[in-house]
């Protein structure tokens, strides 16, 4: 079920909702998709999309992996987004203790951020045991990833599959398909960093 948000000045700070929003927009515009594009690829009503940018609505869960997945992006990175941003203080370092950090959904199983604030690229944690591949996922960043725990098979569609054991790393680049499984079923652990896609929702064409 959605709820509506109340909307809130201009010279007050962004809400959760707001944040959101912007950084959806961010997104579409990024991969170059109107309103309408977006909305039929993620399946939901062109009307409501243009509520959760403008942050006047409140997208379920499952409008949201809808959303993360038609984007090229996960749960746990458009959660992270509407998170209330840390003080940016210049270059002083940003720290995020074990255990600490948004945790979500990604892909086939979970994931941890391990960065806090402005930052250029987005570095996490991910813990998976699926035995099924799932969705080949396509998004216009790069991405590099290691193995920390067990082993995985990853596919790159028409690149073929290499299965990647503890220490092996693969660097994907922008519009490469990907995704990876273990086919035992056993728990395994990857450090995965991604570009970050910035954008401030601003309109800079009429949206179709």
């Amino acid at each position: 079920m959605t709820t509506m948000a109340p909307a809130i000045s201009a010279e007050t700070t962004p809400t959760s909702e707001e944040r959101l929003g912007a950084h959806l927009r961010g997104l579409r515009k990024a991969r170059g998709l109107t309103l309408t594009q977006l909305a039929e690829a993620a399946t939901l009503s062109h009307p409501f999309l243009s509520q959760l940018e403008r942050g006047l609505a409140r997208p379920s869960m499952a409008s949201l992996e809808r959303l993360a997945r038609a984007l090229g992006t996960s749960r746990v990175e458009l959660i992270a987004a509407s998170e209330p941003p840390r003080a940016d203080h210049d270059a002083q370092p940003s720290f995020v203790a074990a255990g600490e950090g948004v945790v979500g959904p990604y892909a086939e199983g979970t994931a941890r951020l391990l960065a806090e604030g402005p930052r250029r690229f987005e570095p996490l944690e991910f813990t998976g045991s699926n035995d099924q591949p799932g969705d080949h996922y396509v998004h216009d960043e790069d991405e590099f990833l290691t193995v920390l725990e067990g082993s995985v098979v990853i596919s790159f569609g028409p690149f073929g599959e290499r299965t990647l054991h503890v220490g092996d790393s693969v660097y994907c680049r922008s519009g490469t398909p990907h995704r990876w499984h273990s086919p035992d079923g056993r728990t395994y652990r990857l450090l995965i960093v991604k570009e970050v896609v910035h954008g401030d929702g601003a309109d800079d064409a009429i949206d179709v």
